[in-house]
């Protein structure tokens, strides 16, 4: 079960609104219980009409508040509303304290208003809001001072210094002090939780966007790394799989046979890439791009791509099997493999951040892929891939010279594998030019 950090980053702005809305009106209950309670044990003959007061116009606005809460209804500035409303009530508090028509002054007294006074203030707080808390607080501490310098100056005009003198007032100024700098501590730290959750969803976002090109673990290795997504120029394997005759296909299925032959068909292929430790680069209606050395290069690139490729259409082979038995169309997939240097990193172009890969890589892998069919092989792969991943790994590879790619100047090696051809047999090299069969 996800925890609350966890659950707060899956939401969206609007649902974090109403998520913190309900808890604040369902905490006012609680807040409301609290007030009673204390308002009863510190009140007087001459104090009960106004905590009376007090506690029903608290208990209205807290109903008003649960059921616009429940009700997900309410503009933005209703919160602002019961800020102020609470601000006011604190200060109807201290002003039935402070001008209590048969009361003594002692600041013991104090008490349970001022811890009114705070509760609110954490009330407020847990809306994670600084300008709320700053609201509020302020106007507590402005209602506060005011009132106890309407009292000095009501008391010293009577010539009842003693009854409430400048010390005492500074006594009442110290606890506002304390009240203050509790407000201030809230509002920081409110405001650093705005701060880390803020990052925290930026970070959340870039790992979702992320993990569309890699695999978790390779993810949290970036993640734990900090390694650089800036476009950078490495070595890299670049694979390309294509489903054939894919046009013809789709105008003879239903859409929603179609949709289901693509969701199989890349997550098939995603979990191999992955398996490997690859990056899918992209999704290109049919076919898929995916790259081994990115974002950081590393010995054994070519060889986890060669690999990659013979168990992906193993896999590809017995996904076919297993949808003709069902009945389904099992459509033949070609694969292109080429190693060299390319141009990797994510590329920013105003409000859409993408990882992408250019460079004669690219272009010879797509080609490669592109001979499967004249070829009728299930891989195609550059002899620069099979050199750099230390030999053919046991498969039954079959090898052309002189192969001339599509819209690319010069001539290349390659070999490939025949449909259907096991991984693991015996090597078999033919020599040749793919223009003389």
């Amino acid at each position: 079960m996800l925890d609350n950090a966890s659950q707060e980053l899956m939401m969206s702005a609007d649902q974090r609104r109403w998520h913190r809305e309900r808890r604040s009106a369902w905490l006012r209950l609680v807040a409301l219980a609290v007030l009673i309670v204390n308002l009863g044990l510190a009140s007087r003959p001459d104090s009960v009409i106004v905590h009376v007061n007090v506690i029903a116009a608290y208990g209205v606005a807290t109903i008003v508040a649960l059921l616009l809460a429940e009700l997900r209804w309410g503009a933005r500035w209703f919160a602002w509303i019961y800020i102020v409303f609470d601000a006011l009530l604190v200060v109807v508090l201290f002003h039935e304290h402070l001008f209590a028509p048969s009361k003594e002054v002692d600041h013991t007294l104090t008490a349970p208003s001022l811890a009114i006074g705070f509760l609110l203030l954490m009330h407020v707080a847990l809306r994670l809001r600084p300008m709320m808390v700053a609201l509020f607080s302020s106007l507590v501490i402005l209602g506060w001072l005011t009132l106890l310098t309407v009292a000095v100056e009501a008391h010293l005009g009577k010539g009842e210094a003693l009854a409430l003198d400048w010390s005492s007032f500074l006594t009442e100024a110290a606890l506002a002090a304390a009240f203050g700098f509790a407000a201030l501590v809230c509002g920081l730290l409110t405001y650093d939780h705005n701060v880390l959750l803020k990052a925290a969803v930026l970070a959340e976002r870039r790992r979702a966007s992320l993990s569309r090109f890699f695999s978790p673990t390779v993810l949290t290795e970036l993640q734990a790394t900090g390694a650089s997504l800036a476009l950078a120029q490495r070595d890299v394997a670049v694979l390309f799989v294509d489903l054939r005759s894919f046009t013809r296909l789709s105008e003879s299925i239903p859409p929603a046979s179609l949709a289901n032959l693509l969701v199989e068909f890349r997550e098939l292929v995603t979990r191999e890439v992955f398996a490997h430790g690859g990056m899918i680069d992209k999704f290109i209606g049919d076919g898929v791009m995916a790259a081994f050395g990115q974002p950081k290069s590393t010995p054994d690139d070519a060889a986890r791509a060669l690999e990659c490729a013979l168990h992906l259409t193993t896999a590809l082979r017995g996904w076919r099997d297993a949808r003709e038995r069902r009945g389904e169309i099992g459509p033949q997939a070609g694969v292109g493999i080429h190693f060299g240097t390319a141009i990797g990193g994510v590329l920013r172009s105003g409000s859409h951040d993408e990882f992408t890969l250019v460079g004669d890589v690219v272009n010879v892998a797509q080609r490669l892929e592109q001979l499967c069919k004249p070829l009728g092989a299930s891989i195609v792969a550059s002899w620069e891939v099979i050199t750099a991943a230390g030999g053919a790994m046991g498969a039954a590879w079959s090898y052309e010279n002189d192969v001339e790619l599509q819209g690319r100047v010069g001539r290349m090696r390659i070999g490939y594998l025949l449909r259907d051809t096991g991984a693991i047999e015996p090597r078999s090299c033919r020599e040749g030019s793919l223009n003389d069969e």
